[in-house]
């Protein structure tokens, strides 16, 4: 089993950053692929990034790309996501998901995503 919390959504302006932070529970951390999702007022859940086991290889959706960043920290269990240059489009309940796999396929193609965090809430205001 594998617990989720996420931490460090809020209000901020159109331009700015936030970062959050998911901390998880349990000895396998270091050993799953994790993923941030998002799902905005009126829309489907969607991928926002990935991370592999060890952090060497990542994904980013096309939205987020190059403002974003995903990282981790094994040693702490914890993945962070840094959010710059934010827009009111980024607006959305941001959720930690773990996978049972290490490879970050698996949570760019959901496989195995079996653990979730309750969200935390992202609003940009313009």
């Amino acid at each position: 089993q594998v617990q989720l919390v996420e931490s460090g959504g809020g209000l901020v302006q159109a331009g700015g950053s936030l970062r959050l932070s998911c901390a998880a529970s349990g000895r396998t951390f270091s050993t799953r692929a994790m993923g941030w999702f998002r799902q905005g007022p009126g829309n489907e859940r969607e991928i926002v990034a990935g991370i592999n086991w060890n952090g060497g290889s990542t994904y980013y959706a096309d939205p987020v790309k190059g403002r974003f960043t995903i990282s981790r920290d094994n040693a702490k269990n914890t993945v962070y996501l840094q959010m710059n240059s934010l827009k009111p489009e980024d607006t959305a309940v941001y959720y930690c998901a773990a996978s049972d796999e290490f490879d970050v396929s698996s949570v760019v193609k959901q496989r195995g995503m079996y653990y979730w965090g309750k969200g935390t809430l992202v609003t940009v205001s313009s």
